[in-house]
């Protein structure tokens, strides 16, 4: 078996898009606040040279940084979040989303993950002999 066959082939472009779109959430967020990019850095334990990368969607930069600059700034992660998870099972995030407040997308996803887990547990707690239809 060769490696190419070993490893799936992944298009790893939304990752650009990405961190472009994050670090201009992040600059967005941090001038609303009235937080400069040296206050922000220190806060994070960054340089802010490394918070003006992370703002300008460097490739260089991680995305876990941006995600913690995010929650710091008290902002969602879904458009972070969401097309990692299209991306992760080759599916095209719609591009024009990933610009909107996914907030209405993100509680349906909580909600299902919520109504899994509430149903995992029913099917945990319940006896055998319970009859399926009154769990």
């Amino acid at each position: 078996m060769s490696s190419n066959e070993r490893f799936a082939a992944v298009d790893l472009s939304p990752l650009k898009l990405i961190k472009k779109i994050a670090g201009e959430r992040i600059r967005q967020e941090r001038k609303r606040r009235h937080i400069t990019q040296p206050e922000l850095a220190q806060e994070m334990g960054f340089s802010p040279r490394w918070l003006r990368e992370m703002e300008s969607g460097a490739p260089s930069t991680r995305l876990d940084d941006h995600l913690n600059a995010t929650l710091r700034l008290g902002q969602s992660v879904g458009h972070i979040v969401l097309p990692l998870l299209c991306m992760g099972h080759g599916i095209r995030f719609p591009q024009h989303l990933i610009y909107d407040d996914l907030g209405d997308i993100e509680l349906k996803c909580i909600e299902l993950i919520a109504g899994s887990a509430v149903n995992s547990l029913k099917q945990d707690l319940s006896p055998e002999w319970w009859p399926s239809g009154e769990a």
